[in-house]
């Protein structure tokens, strides 16, 4: 694979250095030499530690927390990398961070999912490979060929491993209703959703389940956990409706605030998440979360990329 992938150079921030290195594993390339820091007043300092000329770069960041720190290093780099003439730079966020301000919600808000998008472009970058976008359309934001990874292969293999018969796959709103059915009708499952009501941000309360849950196994499957709220009201209302078992799944594991706490003292008997978030130690002690890797699936991603193949089939 090193053969093939000479020409290629893998770089990271300090946004989540563990999944950069398993992903680098997988390609057998090591990371890139770049001293990422501070300033004393705090601005951020890049240098580049090796010739990048007429490589294809890949420079892995989630723009997670501290969000813009880490959306500043990945402008920075990447205009590091266009001025030290790289061929080609593709910015690998598995985690999109402001994806969840993709529209006009109020009078005089911005859409910072767009400004983000036009800033990526105009630093430099070439293409975006990206996972479970918290809204689809983003991908019209750029200018740019986006490719929209999926976690979904990687959490389908754990449920049909870890969960046999009488499953209920259940969206935690009207939103991740297609989700979940695609999620239903690949494990032949039954399909949930609950109506949910928020009443401000970060703050919901579920309202009712529509669909049986009564003695069967209920996975919740949403694309982003943040501090909770959606994900334990659901538990609860599922609890409710007289559910066997309840378990969730999320693809980008924010778990922010009381978070855990909520997860600790809800119904829940586990939350799957996976990694493109790096975790807190209030995380790695918490019983209830099983983290799978996406490295190999990341890093599935750069070969196709690199070698100009199809990188959807890989969820074919």
């Amino acid at each position: 694979m090193a053969d093939k992938m000479k020409d290629c150079a893998i770089f990271t921030g300090n946004s989540n250095p563990s999944l950069a290195k398993e992903i680098s594993d997988y390609l057998n390339i090591p990371l890139g030499g770049a001293k990422v820091g501070k300033f004393s007043d705090g601005e951020i300092q890049i240098e580049i530690d090796e010739n990048v000329r007429s490589k294809d770069v890949f420079l892995i960041q989630s723009t997670c927390s501290p969000v813009n720190d880490n959306l500043v290093e990945m402008l920075l780099m990447i205009d590091a990398f266009k001025r030290s003439s790289a061929q080609r730079i593709t910015a690998v966020m598995p985690y999109y961070g402001y994806a969840r301000q993709d529209k006009k919600v109020a009078p005089r808000v911005p859409i910072s999912a767009k400004l983000v998008a036009d800033l990526l472009t105009v630093a430099g970058t070439n293409r975006i490979i990206t996972m479970d976008l918290h809204a689809v359309q983003i991908q019209g934001f750029f200018n740019i060929p986006v490719d929209n990874l999926f976690a979904a292969p990687v959490i389908l293999d754990y449920i049909k491993t870890n969960f046999k018969n009488n499953l209920v796959i259940v969206s935690p709103d009207a939103g991740g209703a297609e989700r979940a059915r695609a999620f239903a009708k690949r494990l032949h499952a039954d399909l949930a959703i609950i109506d949910k009501r928020r009443d401000a941000p970060n703050k919901a309360r579920a309202m009712a389940v529509i669909g049986d849950v009564t003695e069967k196994t209920a996975i919740i499957l949403d694309d982003m956990v943040d501090t909770a709220g959606t994900l334990t009201e659901a538990a609860d209302a599922i609890a409710k409706n007289g559910a066997k078992e309840i378990h969730a799944c999320c693809s980008h594991p924010v778990l922010s605030g009381p978070a855990i706490d909520r997860i600790m003292k809800s119904a829940l008997k586990s939350l799957i998440i996976t990694d493109t978030i790096p975790f807190n130690n209030k995380v790695k002690t918490c019983n209830k979360i099983k983290v799978l890797s996406i490295a190999r699936l990341v890093g599935e991603a750069i070969i196709r990329s690199h070698k100009g193949d199809s990188v959807n089939s890989l969820f074919v």
